[in-house]
């Protein structure tokens, strides 16, 4: 059997989180930005601490397991 929940789960936290795709912390003229596809130094940061806890909280707390074989 393959456990394919952290790929399954890295891959989505990687679409969400990338910054200006969706959402922007900190924007460049404001806290929040959406959509912007913009993006600095300091929001590719924020968004690295964001996606470390994320991926930390569903795989490694939380245990999320997708399997799939025989």
């Amino acid at each position: 059997m393959s456990d394919w929940g952290p790929v399954v789960i890295g891959l989505v936290l990687f679409v969400l989180l990338s910054p200006g795709l969706l959402v922007q912390l900190p924007g460049r003229h404001h806290l929040v930005e959406f959509g912007n596809l913009k993006t600095s130094a300091v929001s590719i940061v924020v968004h690295s601490i964001i996606y470390f806890a994320l991926i930390t909280l569903f795989v490694i707390v939380i245990g999320v397991h997708i399997t799939t074989g025989d």
